[in-house]
């Protein structure tokens, strides 16, 4: 049992019990830096430094892999200059892999359309994976240029287009199939999902995988994010009753 004392509050949890995946939306940057009267882009910066922290802390308490969402397919839409802020952040991060991993054994995936990433972005995703491909530790997928319903309809089209040369016939297509489909195929379906900042919603993050997925809601903002955070979402997941759809 691990125990952390959170001011009056002491909080709990089995480490044999630890969810083996995590999804974060990592939200709250921009509201962060407005309460501070920054620009967005500081708070995308300090929301990626809490990045950095919780992976580590995650890996050391047995955690699995971690999926964090870090620029959407509908993110292009944003402001000019805070797209290319986001961008700079990720070439950053992925460019300096070697100092962000220096002493763990972290693997780092990007996940989603990475075709529709700038060059030099495509790059350094390359140089990331492959610095690291050869870890054992936590699994990172860092959600990029992704959006959950494109996934499923790539996969989607994957599949149609082996009916269609005659490779595959349409009763032989299952839920098996489409998941080897989905950019998360290598890790196991998330078991619980943390959206901070106070929103209540998915926004097409993991849409297929999240099926059986438990949820948890914070009103802090991501770059406030805290180890005991994680110890807080931990002890409360490990209250629930996870039925997936039978009965106990």
């Amino acid at each position: 049992m691990f125990f952390r004392k959170k001011s009056k509050e002491e909080v709990s949890f089995d480490k044999e019990r630890i969810p083996r995946h995590i999804g974060i939306i990592m939200d709250g940057n921009g509201r962060w830096a407005k309460r501070r009267g920054l620009p967005r882009s500081a708070g995308h910066k300090a929301g990626a430094e809490t990045l950095k922290k919780i992976v580590e802390y995650c890996e050391s308490i047995g955690v699995e892999s971690i999926t964090a969402y870090a620029f959407s397919t509908e993110n292009w839409s944003r402001p000019k200059e805070e797209v290319d802020a986001l961008m700079d952040l990720l070439y950053d991060y992925l460019a300096n892999a070697d100092k962000n991993l220096a002493g763990r054994n972290s693997v780092i995936r990007v996940v989603g359309n990475i075709a529709g990433l700038p060059e030099r972005i495509r790059e350094k995703v390359g140089y990331a994976e492959a610095i690291s491909k050869d870890k054992t530790g936590l699994i990172l997928n860092l959600a990029v240029n992704y959006g959950g319903r494109e996934e499923i309809t790539n996969a989607t089209k994957v599949l149609a287009k082996k009916v269609q040369a005659g490779e595959l016939h349409p009763e032989e297509i299952t839920e098996e199939s489409l998941s080897k489909l989905m950019y998360t195929a290598h890790v196991p379906d998330p078991d619980i999902i943390i959206r901070p900042s106070g929103e209540l919603r998915l926004s097409n993050f993991m849409l297929w995988q999240a099926a059986y997925s438990e949820f948890w809601y914070s009103d802090v903002n991501w770059p406030d994010f805290s180890p005991r955070d994680i110890d807080r979402m931990i002890a409360d997941y490990q209250k629930r009753d996870r039925r997936f759809g039978g009965h106990k």
